[in-house]
């Protein structure tokens, strides 16, 4: 009898671990580090990862509709969506972080895209989308 009861919580525990995704490894390491910085409880980490995956799942979404549509992505458009969308999670992290938290995210979040910009939306420095340095 417990031998039937241990198994068929193992099977239900992987279950429930297999209907959740785990993210890619950079987005764990990134959340990681977010976990970190702003000093998120077990229970936050949880919501704020199911948020974000979401808002990246969304934005994901976008692309590929954009791409399959067979014409070129307006950028205006899709700059609008992305600030629509990123607007949407702030409101869904509202609830589950602190004001200060919130806060720290939003600084974040702004230094991320200050970042992407400069470097050319993500790609790294040197990259031939980073324009050279200023001779003296």
């Amino acid at each position: 009898m417990k031998a039937t009861v241990l198994a068929l919580t193992a099977l239900w525990a992987g279950a429930l671990i297999a209907q959740t995704p785990a993210p890619p490894p950079q987005h764990a390491a990134h959340l990681e580090k977010l976990a970190t910085l702003l000093d998120l409880t077990d229970a936050q980490k949880t919501q704020v990862q199911a948020i974000l995956q979401e808002e990246h799942a969304k934005i994901r979404a976008a692309h590929e509709q954009a791409m399959m549509s067979g014409t070129e992505p307006d950028a205006q458009q899709m700059h609008a969506l992305h600030q629509q969308i990123k607007q949407e999670t702030l409101q869904r992290l509202t609830p589950v972080l602190s004001p200060a938290q919130l806060k720290k995210f939003q600084t974040l979040q702004e230094m991320h895209g200050e970042m992407r910009h400069h470097f050319g939306h993500g790609a790294p420095p040197g990259s031939p989308s980073t324009p050279p340095p200023a001779q003296n």
